[in-house]
């Protein structure tokens, strides 16, 4: 059980971290899959539904092929190790995750890849699991582990697009401050795995994934870019995406080009609803950020907070986001409070990069909270932790921020002048100065972000 209300402002940023922590271990990938997965004689038994057990995919395999990508890939992987011996399965399995969350698990080999950006270690385990599962057979199980980070973790694009051109383009995209559905549909259409690619291949084997969501809202085809379901956008809307966002121009040629031959029709479209390749395909969602949400939500509760969703989809401008809700946590405080009020939020927010600065959507955020709280006058003694469930908030080592009412004294004795930080999207050296970085390390899991507001009325 964490601590009770603490009411000074140690008190209060240890109580936001923990809160945090317990945000992060409601979304464990170990017990995700473990809670869906057994074995009963020879049947492999699979739980297709959190809300009811009754429901399960059961079946004799002739042999189960495993493979896992994402983040959570290692904590996954030892979960199927844990629940199905290794006599029924067709031979190693295979994990790919980034090169934090690394570490060995029996029975699978443990390959390390680069996110967010993708590079030529994902490149070359992406073609050595496509090669894996183009083996599978008929009556045999494909069983795909999937979790947040998969889609830059394995890249494997179409010919002839490169990977240097793969990058290029979900640069721009991620520059541009393309949302997460964005950027998939762009990427599914470059790539041989995702949009349902990999159910192509699986194709006739039976799959099935157990998919630990990133994605607001859970939609399956957007989580890891949907590379065992069904994809419902075309060549059309990755077009429009990239001319929308004002990079049509400035992706590669070669990009271009197959997007065009993809509009002619002359390149298949990804497989779409009620292609028959997805007749033996099903799937279960085994975590997302929502029930992290609940998690926060619940243990705020419990430590005797009065706590208050501000929302379960947070998406938009991190800085302007950060400004509505310290304008909501004006409204809330003008409330008769009895107690410490704690606001809690989860979703993902993006950025449109303008400066050179170095750090991430949740420590944009967390600065940001910082000058608008200043900014509309936040009474009371608030604390604001904004961070990344994966432990890691962008290019950076920190997962987020954590800032509280004191953050902008201590900026300005350093000398750093908070706004221009800002503008320049340099807020990790800025909460570096204020030693306002969270910094948990890698979690080994990723259901996108969670944010809470603690303000105690009177500081004691």
């Amino acid at each position: 059980m964490l601590n009770p209300i603490d009411g000074s402002l140690s008190g209060l940023r240890n109580s936001a971290a923990g809160i945090f922590q317990a945000g992060v271990e409601a979304a464990d990938p170990y017990h995700a899959v473990k809670r869906c997965l057994s074995v009963a004689g020879q049947d492999v038994v699979i739980g297709l539904d959190l809300t009811d057990p009754a429901l399960t995919r059961t079946r004799s395999w002739s042999a189960v092929h495993v493979f896992a990508f994402g983040k959570g890939a290692c904590a996954m992987a030892q979960a199927v190790q844990d629940s199905i011996p290794y006599s029924l399965w067709a031979g190693p399995g295979i994990a790919v995750t980034n090169d934090e969350n690394v570490r060995p698990v029996d029975h699978f080999n443990v390959l390390a890849a680069s996110h967010p950006l993708p590079g030529q270690a994902g490149l070359e385990a992406a073609q050595f699991i496509a090669d894996r599962i183009r083996q599978s057979k008929q009556d045999e199980l494909v069983l795909i582990l999937v979790s947040g980070g998969g889609s830059a973790l394995l890249p494997l694009p179409v010919a002839p697009i490169t990977l240097d051109d793969k990058i290029a383009t979900t640069q721009l995209l991620l520059a541009c401050g393309a949302t997460i559905n964005e950027v998939n549909c762009v990427r599914k259409h470059l790539s041989q795995i995702k949009g349902g690619g990999i159910a192509r291949l699986a194709a006739p084997a039976d799959l099935h994934a157990m998919i630990l969501s990133d994605v607001l809202g859970d939609d399956l085809s957007a989580i890891s870019s949907g590379p065992t379901v069904p994809d419902d956008s075309t060549f059309s809307d990755a077009v429009r995406i990239l001319k929308t966002k004002g990079i049509w121009e400035r992706v590669p040629k070669p990009v271009q080009a197959y997007l065009i031959l993809g509009l002619q029709g002359a390149i298949p479209e990804t497989p779409k609803t009620g292609d028959p390749i997805f007749v033996n395909t099903s799937h279960t969602l085994v975590g997302s950020n929502s029930i992290s949400v609940a998690a926060i939500h619940r243990v705020a509760r419990e430590q005797g907070y009065e706590t208050i969703l501000y929302s379960d989809h947070l998406t938009g401008e991190a800085k302007d986001q950060a400004e509505a809700l310290v304008l909501f946590a004006k409204q809330q405080m003008s409330i008769n409070h009895a107690r410490p009020v704690a606001i809690v939020a989860g979703g993902e927010t993006t950025v449109t990069l303008k400066g050179t600065g170095k750090g991430g959507r949740n420590q944009e955020m967390a600065l940001a909270f910082a000058l608008a709280a200043k900014h509309h006058d936040l009474q009371g003694c608030w604390v604001f932790l904004s961070g990344g469930t994966d432990g890691r908030d962008g290019p950076t080592d920190a997962a987020g921020g954590l800032v509280d009412n004191t953050t902008l004294d201590r900026l300005h004795k350093a000398g750093i002048d908070p706004l221009a930080r800002l503008s320049d999207n340099d807020a990790y050296h800025a909460l570096q100065g204020s030693q306002d970085l969270l910094i948990t390390g890698a979690t080994g899991t990723n259901v996108a972000d969670l944010q809470i507001l603690l303000i105690a009325p009177h500081q004691r």
